[in-house]
């Protein structure tokens, strides 16, 4: 269910390493727990975030949520199309529905991510 591809953090965002660059979103679970989507709050491009310090928000019918940096970070991208339609996220969270592209600034952070099966097995506790 969760891409192999992509490393996780235990606030539920997910990122995906593209070279220096890589794309950053909130995982399925995430959004299944914030049930539907209507805002997201994202910061311009050019903005630099230290790694677990939140850059932006989602807000749901049930609540508002902080996102936090995965990694320490420069963003170069918004993805425009879910700040006019946050639904998306609820639709394709780890695809269609990534928030940001980033140049990464420190690729030690990577270390205290977790991989696919780490996330899972984290989720999994979280749902007992």
């Amino acid at each position: 269910m969760y891409p192999k591809e992509y490393f996780y953090t235990k606030e539920h965002e997910w990122i995906k390493k593209d070279g220096a660059l890589a794309v950053v979103g909130i995982t399925i679970y995430a959004q299944k727990q914030l049930g539907d989507i209507v805002y997201v709050d994202l910061p311009a491009a050019g903005k630099k975030f230290e790694s677990g310090k939140p850059f932006g928000s989602v807000e749901s019918v049930k609540a508002v949520s902080e996102i936090y940096a995965p990694v320490s970070m420069e963003i170069i991208e918004v993805n425009k199309e879910v700040v006019e339609k946050p639904e998306i996220i609820n639709e394709d969270a780890h695809e269609k529905g990534w928030l940001i592209k980033i140049r990464l600034n420190n690729e030690a952070d990577f270390e205290g991510l977790l991989n696919a099966d780490e996330y899972e097995e984290l989720i999994s506790q979280d749902q007992h």
